[in-house]
């Protein structure tokens, strides 16, 4: 067991940080400072919003309408709708939703202004969407953006009047096409007004609410929200991933224009997105603080400036464990990069011969081509493979494949022991991060923090003696594992249903410091976890494919593959 102290202290230590930076706030109570967002505050108006299904065009929606409007009024905002049909082609969705195509369909807009001290000055707009699909109350898509939205207006009142107007649109018709938001954008005139623009969304009903996407050039505008945001969350991966996944919010038209431009959404509890089930009760109170403590930062903060961020180069950002944002340009990356590259030809000078650093690129090839190619498999196992695979009822088993996807990578880098142990440089690592800098600059931080962290511990732990040689590896270490199970479940929880494999590449960040506290390893009782982890694995998997489908899956896709 103390052959194995260090390592169980960094899996321990980084599991914390792991959970730390992946935990939303507790929520703050009604009796909150009236300066501050209050959870239970915004949960009254999540209650009465979300009591009953809204789609577009409903009765129920035409309620929701004039509450908002009434509750925009109080709060002293200057109220206005605006109409339009919704065309043929977009019938077509709400037919499949009900299974009724109705000869026409009005959306309606609810649009608000709160003055500022100087109306000139352009404007900050707060958006999210009040319609919902077919069946489901939308408590948190969309309704926690608009309750966030109230609440975040309540606050700023009691703060004091802002120096730029305040702009509230809550749009109707998103789920069906994001048809208010188009409307808008495209032709009324106060969008021309607006300098500034954050949107909030959900696919989920828990989690962290997290910068997902920004506008181009966005340098100075993730300054802001860096030095604004107490408690940040987002990275410059996920708007990458986002980008390139078939997705659409509201934002997407906005982005036409030439607005200083944020979208936040949280998607834990992801088999509650357009769930029937998707109540008041089952959502996560600390996502809605969350995304209101944010959301108010944010807002006091742009709404305050003397001057709206101006667009530059795109920034690498990520949250630390949810401590604080870590941002810089492109030629900061290349540094870092030179530094990876500079503790990693080190590393190798230390105590490695050609033979073990073949070994270890041969380590590092293993987990990530065949780490990859059985997370692959087995996601096809557990019936990604399968046609007609239910999108929701998928979502829904995201916890169970982020088990299976973990159990698979101790499995790899179980199998792969006798190869990376002793051994501290990923020159593999290195030659990936570099393409990654090349290629996709804002996503190279994925791979670099891991590989200068585990630089670090190895220099370390080299050239410190007793108990400061354990700290200096330790420490290190256990950052870079935080890291990896961090941004490793966020990635699960984006495109786990589909693209597990992504995770191969941060298994293989471990292999330095693996090497570094694993000196040696029995190869039996190596090869016997990683075949217990693979049973294990597989049924799991097999659990996935063959239970029933889930009960919180969209009404109007019940049907399971």
């Amino acid at each position: 067991m103390k052959k194995y102290a260090a390592l169980i202290a960094v899996v321990v230590l980084g599991t914390l940080l792991a959970v730390i930076g992946t935990t939303p706030p507790s929520p703050a109570p009604a009796d909150s400072d009236l300066e501050t967002f209050s959870a239970a505050r915004a949960m009254e108006d999540v209650r009465i919003i979300a009591r009953a299904p809204h789609p577009t065009g409903s009765e129920e929606n035409a309620l929701v309408r004039g509450y908002i409007i009434e509750r925009l009024n109080a709060l002293g905002l200057e109220v206005s709708t605006t109409e339009g049909e919704v065309e043929d082609q977009y019938l077509d969705r709400f037919e499949a939703w009900s299974g009724m195509k109705p000869e026409a369909l009005t959306l309606t807009n609810i649009i608000g202004i709160l003055p500022g001290t100087d109306r000139d000055l352009p404007a900050v707009a707060l958006m999210a969407h009040h319609d919902t699909v077919w069946a489901s109350p939308g408590a948190s898509d969309d309704t926690a953006g608009v309750a966030s939205i109230l609440e975040t207006l309540r606050a700023i009142n009691a703060i004091g009047t802002p120096k730029r107007d305040i702009v509230v649109l809550i749009t109707d018709g998103e789920e069906l096409g994001l048809l208010g938001a188009r409307q808008f954008f495209a032709s009324n005139p106060l969008s021309d007004r607006i300098g500034a623009l954050i949107n909030l969304e959900a696919r989920g009903a828990g989690g962290r609410t997290t910068l997902f996407q920004t506008s181009a050039g966005n340098s100075a505008a993730v300054q802001i929200y860096a030095d604004a945001v107490g408690r940040p969350a987002g990275s410059s991966l996920s708007a990458f991933v986002y980008e390139n996944l078939p997705n659409d919010t509201d934002l997407t038209p906005a982005l036409e224009r030439d607005y200083v431009s944020y979208n936040f959404a949280f998607i834990g509890r992801s088999g509650l997105y357009h769930s029937p089930m998707a109540t008041p009760e089952n959502l996560d109170q600390g996502a809605l603080q969350d995304m209101g403590d944010q959301t108010l930062a944010l807002t006091r903060a742009l709404a305050g400036a003397e001057s709206l961020p101006e667009r530059s180069e795109n920034r690498t950002f990520f949250d630390a464990f949810g401590l604080m944002l870590i941002s810089y340009g492109t030629s900061a990356g290349w540094l870092l990069l030179g530094g990876v590259a500079a503790l990693n030809l080190y590393c190798l000078r230390l105590n490695q011969n050609p033979a073990g650093i073949l070994r270890g690129i041969g380590a590092s090839a293993l987990v990530i081509v065949g780490g990859g190619a059985l997370l692959f498999a087995f996601n096809w196992l557990s019936g990604a493979g399968a046609g007609g695979a239910n999108y929701y009822d998928r979502l829904a088993a995201i916890p169970r494949l982020e088990a299976q996807a973990l159990l698979i990578c101790v499995a790899i880098l179980a199998a792969t022991a006798p190869l990376w142990t002793g051994k501290r440089a990923s020159i593999i690592g290195v030659l990936v991060a570099l393409g990654l800098q090349i290629f996709l600059p804002t996503t190279s931080y994925i791979l670099v923090w891991p590989l200068l962290l585990g630089g670090i511990a190895s220099v370390l732990s080299h050239h410190l003696t007793g108990i400061w040689s354990v700290i200096g590896k330790v420490i290190p270490s256990a950052l870079l594992f935080g890291f990896v199970l961090q941004y490793g479940h966020q990635l699960m929880q984006g495109v786990g249903p589909d693209l597990p494999s992504v995770v191969a590449l941060l298994a293989v960040m471990l292999l330095p410091v693996l090497g570094l506290l694993v000196p040696s390893v029995d190869r039996k009782r190596a090869f016997t976890l990683a075949g217990v982890c693979l049973v294990l694995a597989a049924a799991i998997a097999l659990w996935v494919r063959f239970d029933p489908v889930a009960d919180t899956v969209a009404a109007y896709e019940s049907m399971k593959g």
